[in-house]
């Protein structure tokens, strides 16, 4: 075959997925493990979804509603924005995807930081798009480095806010001064997974900012079905953004992307308030717990505003990760961001999180950590 790949597509290095937990199981010899790496809703899925989908079952011959009418209009009535400025993706990654499409031309640069959610950069580089990539400052994003980066060819910037691996988050205040100093050229993407975990005085009133944009750069807000509401299996997102930004994703938008079960799901759990309420509490409490047992272990837990958290184990994290999987324990280590002694974990439940902490404790203890 003579077919030719871009240079700028046969760099990119393949998102790296996790084994099934099943094959661990098999590989480390070790039965009825837990799994705390990938910051998914230890209490499942909303039941309300879950019926929803049992309800469509029957339907599966028809294709989707390709618009979402319902599920935008959910949305609009839940956040106060205008139907035509939703959009719903295929998980928010699909959004993003949307964004480079329509924004972003062979050459043309694109700001986020590192290290940050890997999808920004990939979509980036299959465009042909220029990735411009600074550290975090603090383990935040560092704001002042990012506007001096801004060129004439800057058209996107991407903050994870909370930052994933990190878990910290942009002050109020620093992102409107922020935003303000951002040409109106660019479009500034935040993308929001786990804005339900966060302290209600951190969050950004992304209402107020898009619909007062006059004079100033564009703003587009991500989130997603995954994290609060526990359907990260059937992946389903949405953004909220400017009804002409809207436009343009629509136009490079494939009509039934996202499908029937998703839709129908969506609808239910924001209608749950119950299980999305369990869900926050849990979290908030295991989070407290967690932190407090591993600090008295002498190991440092940093600060978090999401379902998950990192922490200074004192040794290499990678070792402490292989260590852990023989314990039936699944975490992730850091190492590979640079943060060579800490591991991140996800908040559980109740049982878990006390598996988690004597998994850890032996551990820690096994490899001369504490």
């Amino acid at each position: 075959m003579k077919a030719q790949v871009p240079v700028y597509i046969k760099s990119i290095i393949p998102y790296p997925p996790g084994k099934p937990m099943d094959e661990l199981e098999r590989e480390y010899g070790v039965k009825n493990s837990i799994k705390l790496a990938s910051n998914e809703n230890a209490w499942g899925s909303s039941p309300m979804a879950i019926e929803a989908i049992r309800g469509a079952l029957t339907d599966l011959h028809r294709y989707p509603d390709g618009s979402n009418y319902y599920l935008v209009q959910a949305i609009a009535e839940k956040t106060g924005f205008a139907a035509d400025e939703v959009i719903i993706g295929n998980g928010s990654d699909e959004i993003i995807e949307f964004l480079v499409k329509a924004y972003v031309e062979k050459g043309d640069e694109v700001i986020t930081s590192h290290p940050s959610f890997l999808m920004y950069q990939k979509v980036v580089q299959v465009r042909g798009g220029v990735n411009t990539i600074l550290p975090l400052k603090g383990m935040g994003h560092d704001l002042e480095a990012i506007l001096a980066s801004i060129t004439k060819r800057t058209r996107l910037i991407f903050l994870d806010n909370p930052n994933n691996p990190t878990a910290t988050a942009i002050r109020p205040e620093n992102f409107h001064t922020f935003l303000s100093a951002v040409p109106e050229s660019v479009i500034v993407v935040l993308d929001e997974a786990y804005v339900d975990f966060m302290d209600p005085e951190m969050r950004v009133d992304v209402l107020s900012l898009i619909h007062n944009s006059q004079g100033r750069c564009g703003l587009v807000a991500l989130r997603t079905f995954s994290k609060a509401y526990g359907l990260a299996g059937i992946r389903v997102g949405y953004g909220l953004m400017e009804a002409e930004v809207a436009d343009a994703l629509h136009r490079v938008r494939q009509p039934f992307n996202v499908n029937k079960l998703a839709q129908v799901a969506a609808i239910a759990a924001l209608e749950d308030t119950e299980f999305y309420r369990k869900t926050l509490q849990g979290t908030s409490e295991g989070m407290a717990w967690l932190q407090s047992e591993v600090e008295k272990m002498g190991c440092t837990s940093y600060p978090s505003q999401t379902n998950f958290f990192l922490i200074d184990v004192n040794g290499d994290a990678a070792a402490l990760y292989e260590a852990m999987l023989y314990k039936g324990v699944i975490i992730r280590s850091m190492k590979p961001y640079g943060y060579t002694n800490v591991i991140r974990i996800t908040v559980g439940t109740k049982e878990e999180n006390q598996r988690f902490i004597a998994a850890l404790g032996d551990c820690l203890k096994e490899l001369g950590y504490v």
